[in-house]
């Protein structure tokens, strides 16, 4: 029995029918395991520089983690807080509170819920490149500037959201730097970026998180910690708490949840794709967003923050022998176990280490040479980076992905009206023999006149259509409109061909129509503007038009 439909059946039950041995749940757990403590402290430093407690990121990365490995569409997709959410989080938290994050993360879960309903997993993937790395590269700008407070120890209570603002302050308390902290810093950076020459199964998040917190109490340095910052780390989940809605702020949560759903999704199935790539499979995309849907709708009913697919706990997965979503299971069950045991431990990391795993976080998801190799690349597509790397960082995240998508969508369509070709066609047996290579064309009476169009015949071509078939200042008897090379027709097409028609007919010309193809006489014949053309001046191929042309030219012409 399958689940729904194939396009959203959990990667779990497929694994399961296709069979799963011990063999498999070994190199699984071993996985698993492996993830999990990765996992841990960058949950915990994700939930910090997102505005809300450390053991909100753990249970975010638990319960959502946890549903998304059961629901997914990609058998090694791990998920939980993310960097990518950081910036947009924190701005709801600090205008509405967690009470308004947690309305907004719900909301988020509807939306991709719907998403997956309605089949928009594909479409998601046409999000522009240049959109993509835009943001990521603001969001990781964002949160390395942000950690300048804790990796110099300045005595910042609560620095400014602006990025700017945030600079003025930091320098004003420059002379408050904790050399300890610093010291911390710089030494999670270094141990995380040389750990993997020395052992790379072990993960160096995890060996610098043991390591400076061992150096900061060992040496008695005066830093901050969680717990000093935070008090302590409960030791297991909270409750199950419905949420309290407060209708009045639901129209104002709109956009940032939608903000929320949009970023999971494009998040998590970039995650998935890249995900497919190491291990030679192919996910489920609207599976997928079903899952980051109903993980979203659970996070917050535990405490948890918004949730996604984690490229790089994926790609750690996939490194240590994970195959299967039992892996992510074993993941979340890690963490529980690690909340449990040594929940009070957590407390002891100093700031200072979470904000050197946050900067190798940031430098690692900036992809700062692609950002500069597509500023090489053509215009449009550096405009639309650099307008959205710039709306991130000075604005907002919701405005930026918006204004970013509608900008790139704006100059695709100019693209495709430069590329969009209507032509007249004057030596009818040269062009065929130089273009088509036919041996045969139809002689064209001297009456006539033969135009080409050449791409889709949509809306931004429509106007170029009309000023050129009306431009000529003498009356043809006859137009013949090739329509061969139009693949595609849209409504503002359908009205530009229906107006040139009435316009021609006005000054005693015949429009009439050759070798259409399945969409355009479709969507001619639903909008009705075929019966106004008339059926019989559609033809199947040139030679059919040109002998109807001449018939109509042998007939008296009327007088208007």
């Amino acid at each position: 029995m399958r689940f729904l439909s194939p396009e959203l059946e959990p990667k779990l039950l497929t694994t399961l029918r296709e069979g799963y041995s011990a063999r498999d749940f070994g190199r699984d757990a071993l996985a698993g395991v492996v993830v999990g403590v990765v996992a841990l402290p960058l949950a915990i430093a994700f939930a910090i520089a997102s505005g809300v407690r450390p053991e909100q990121g753990i249970y975010t990365a638990i319960i959502a983690g946890l549903v998304i490995s059961v629901f997914g569409g990609s058998r090694v997709q791990i998920g939980g807080p993310t960097g990518a959410f950081v910036v947009l989080v924190a701005g709801v938290v600090a205008e509405f509170g967690y009470p308004g994050l947690a309305v907004a993360t719900f909301m988020a879960g509807c939306f991709l819920v719907i998403m997956a309903a309605a089949r928009l997993g594909d479409v998601i993937r046409f999000i522009p490149y240049p959109v993509i790395v835009g943001f990521t590269t603001g969001i990781a700008l964002i949160i390395a500037f942000g950690q300048i407070g804790d990796a110099l120890g300045l005595d910042v209570s609560a620095a400014p959201a602006a990025l700017f603002d945030k600079g003025v302050d930091y320098a004003k308390h420059l002379g408050t730097a904790s050399p300890p902290a610093a010291l911390i810093f710089a030494a999670t950076i270094a141990i995380i970026q040389l750990w993997p020459r020395v052992e790379s199964r072990i993960p160096g998040p995890l060996v610098a998180l043991i390591a400076t917190t061992l150096i900061a109490h060992g040496f008695g340095f005066d830093v901050d910690t969680i717990q000093s910052r935070f008090g302590g780390v409960p030791k297991s989940l909270p409750a199950f708490r419905l949420l309290e809605f407060d209708w009045s702020l639901v129209p104002q949560l709109f956009s940032p949840a939608l903000a929320i759903a949009l970023l999971a999704a494009i998040e998590s199935l970039l995650s998935a794709v890249v995900a497919d790539g190491l291990i030679g499979g192919r996910h489920r995309s609207n599976a997928e967003l079903l899952a980051q849907g109903l993980a979203n709708l659970a996070s917050p009913l535990f405490g948890g923050i918004p949730a996604t697919g984690a490229i790089a706990r994926t790609a750690t997965n996939v490194r240590n022998g994970g195959r299967t979503p039992i892996a992510g299971i074993v993941h979340a069950a890690t963490l529980l176990l690690i909340l449990v045991v040594a929940g009070s431990w957590t407390a002891l990391i100093p700031m200072a280490t979470l904000a050197g795993i946050l900067t190798v976080v940031a430098y690692n998801m900036s992809e700062w040479h692609v950002f500069l190799r597509l500023l090489r690349g053509p215009r449009s597509d550096a405009l639309v980076l650099i307008t959205t790397f710039g709306l991130t960082v000075a604005v907002d995240l919701t405005v930026a992905i918006q204004t970013g998508v509608v900008l790139a969508a704006l100059l695709f369509m100019r693209r495709m009206t430069e590329v969009s070709q209507i032509k007249a066609i004057r030596d009818i047996a040269g062009y065929e023999s130089a273009e088509l290579r036919e041996n045969s064309a139809p002689e064209v009476p001297d009456s006539v006149e033969v135009f080409e169009i050449n791409g889709s015949f949509c809306f931004g071509a429509a106007r170029k259509f009309t000023e050129t078939l009306l431009a000529s200042q003498t009356a043809p008897r006859v137009v013949i409109l090739r329509m061969r090379h139009v693949l595609a027709m849209d409504a503002t097409g359908l009205h530009a061909l229906e107006d040139v028609a009435a316009r021609l007919q006005h000054r005693g010309t015949s429009l009439l129509l050759s070798g259409i193809h399945a969409q355009p006489l479709i969507a001619l014949e639903r909008s009705g503007a075929l019966e106004r053309i008339g059926e019989d001046h559609l033809f199947a191929n040139f030679s059919d038009a040109v002998a109807h042309a001449r018939r109509l030219i042998e007939q008296p012409q009327e007088v208007n």
